[in-house]
């Protein structure tokens, strides 16, 4: 087995060329082997594994800086830079990221988990080259969609007129999460079609050289082709055609389903563990929009399927021009957003909250500073969201709640979050955001609130202590309050915000005449998060403010519970707080 012999590019230049079809199969199945069992980024890593055999032959890391977009297409690199033990031994499979990693191997330059960052941070390592008189090469490689990231274009027209060594390897699998969308891959399919030579060539128009490879999956051509610019003088992009998922048959057919997902049988793709969730609230909430209103329309940033519009289900909406994928370009999404709904449309943009963390500016002038009534729909925030440093989403109420106009709404159910829904896609005065953690409950009662009063709602009446639950964790409050009642015989009060945007003043100054200590409690962030908004406010009062959160860092490859049972947030360690503080009087 050759694999077992490779601890490092430089046992891989030590093979023959016919060799390193056999290191790319190896590879391969290291590749599945951990797949199969633990899950992962599946069609995106299978689909590069020549190529990245072929780079380590040709170039030499870590003097030369290789560069990975999104870098859920780094594993056969880390498989070949010492990491393979990692995708062979599963007791070792948590020995590393799905990212790519300084701390674990000198190999990777930057912690990346966002897309169409590629270029530009390999501009900057060749910058900072020049500027330290060196030559080594830098390779940006990039796909799988990034490409219609705003930072990836901007970056190539950067490139365009840069005039020193720069390698861009583009890896077109004709696929981003969901089929690509955008002009420019229709260029790229003409390119493809006519093995690089038609007239409309997007690199070239930006003043770069180009290549184009056909056989992305063979080695020799592969490695014939990085061998040709090496050390080039000047920035190239070397278009390479590629199969997303390459190697499972039932991968390279579904290759939205195979993105990425959990262990599966081998044999057939079959999941091992069957999802037994409950439908999707959002997308029933999306699809009644749809269905009843014929000005409302969708929009998504290549992640349809977290609407639950995915592939056979989509189509129909496309069709009937309520659906929009405007591809990996939050900010366009959001400006299309605000621009629709000043137009007369009940338009409604959703992705996963740390992918809103791209459109800032376009939130706070495109849409708030506009007042236009869109809909937002901010999924996964909190520490309920992602586990990953890369993906982290904790201090979404910190970048939302406080921009001017927009309605910041929190349910803390199902329920709830349905009702919100409907008031923010049938309200035409602001804009309003809906923050869907993972864990909303179910309470089998409707909700008929009327959510253009923005006010909080009191879950259980008590006296003493209040406790304010922010969105999911409304559900660990209340059994707070249940073990409280059951060791002391004492109601404390428990109160659900359903808005963030803002403070109930009226609650709050009621609580006063009752009450000397509130306690907060949230799923984020706590520095600049809402808790601290309830502090400032009774900050000239007597009452007693304790507020519990997460603390300012990039917590990565945590179990949600656990890290809020760190920073204080646990039924145990609550109703020890509230207890003692009743004892105390």
């Amino acid at each position: 087995m050759l694999l077992e012999k490779i601890n490092g590019p430089d046992d891989i230049k030590k093979l023959e060329i016919s060799q390193l079809q056999t290191l790319a199969d190896e590879t391969r199945s290291a590749l599945i082997n951990k797949l199969s069992k633990a899950g992962g980024h599946q069609g995106p890593n299978l689909g590069v594994v020549e190529l990245t055999v072929a780079i380590h032959y040709v170039f030499d890391s870590p003097k030369d800086k290789i560069v990975f977009d999104v870098s859920h297409q780094c594993y056969p690199h880390k498989i070949l830079t010492g990491r393979k033990k990692a995708y062979l031994d599963e007791a070792h499979f948590h020995d590393v990221t799905g990212f790519t990693n300084p701390n674990e191997s000198e190999h990777d330059m930057f912690i990346v988990g966002h897309t169409s960052t590629t270029v530009s941070l390999a501009l900057g390592l060749a910058k900072g080259r020049d500027l330290n008189g060196r030559s080594e090469n830098v390779i940006a490689l990039i796909g799988d969609g990034s490409l219609s990231g705003g930072e990836a274009l901007e970056a190539l027209d950067y490139a365009g007129e840069y005039d020193r060594n720069l390698i861009i390897i583009v890896n077109d699998n004709d696929q981003s999460i969901a089929e690509n969308h955008g002009g420019l891959y229709k260029t790229l399919k003409k390119l493809r079609e006519t093995n690089g030579n038609a007239e409309d060539n997007l690199f070239r128009a930006m003043g770069l050289d180009y290549r184009y490879l056909e056989a992305g999956h063979d080695t020799a051509k592969l490695v014939e082709l990085f061998e040709s610019v090496k050390n080039i003088d000047h920035p190239i992009v070397l278009h390479i055609h590629t199969t997303k998922g390459k190697g499972l048959p039932y991968a390279e057919k579904d290759r939205e389903r195979w993105h990425a997902g959990g262990p599966f049988n081998i044999e057939d793709g079959s999941p091992l563990y069957p999802y037994q969730g409950e439908e999707n609230v959002i997308f029933s909430c999306l699809k009644e929009l749809l269905d009843t209103n014929k000005n409302a329309i969708v929009l998504n940033a290549a992640t349809p399927m977290g609407l639950g519009f995915v592939q056979g289900v989509r189509e129909e909406y496309v069709k009937r021009g309520q659906f929009i994928d405007v591809g990996i370009a939050e900010e366009n999404a959001v400006a299309m957003t605000s621009g629709i709904a000043k137009n007369g449309g009940t338009a409604v943009f959703g992705t996963f909250a740390p992918f809103f963390q791209r459109t800032y500016d376009q939130m706070s002038h495109d849409v708030c500073l506009n007042d236009s009534p869109a809909t937002f729909l901010i999924m996964s925030p909190g520490v309920f969201g992602s586990d990953s440093n890369t993906h982290l989403a904790l201090c979404d109420i910190q970048m939302f709640a406080h921009i001017p106009n927009l309605i910041y709404l929190a349910p803390s159910s199902n329920e709830e979050f349905v009702q919100m829904f409907r008031y923010a896609t049938t309200q035409k005065q602001h804009p309003v955001a809906i923050r869907v953690v993972n864990t909303l409950r179910t309470t089998g009662v409707d909700d008929n609130t009327d959510y253009s009063v923005l006010k909080s709602k009191i879950e259980q009446s008590g006296s003493k202590i209040a406790l304010i639950a922010v969105s999911g964790l409304l559900t660990m409050a209340l059994e707070v309050a249940e073990k409280v009642k059951e060791q002391t015989g004492n109601d404390i009060t428990v109160i659900n915000p359903r808005f963030v945007s803002g403070v109930d003043e009226e609650l709050l100054v009621s609580l006063k005449k009752d009450h000397r200590f509130v306690i907060t409690i949230e799923d984020g962030e706590l520095m600049g998060g809402y808790g601290q908004n309830i502090a400032a406010f009774y900050g000239d009062s007597d009452m007693r403010v304790r507020c519990y959160g997460i603390s300012k860092a990039f917590h990565t490859e945590f179990k949600a519970e656990e890290l809020l049972d760190q920073h204080g947030i646990s039924v145990e360690k609550l109703t020890k707080e509230i207890i003692a503080a009743l004892r105390s009087e």
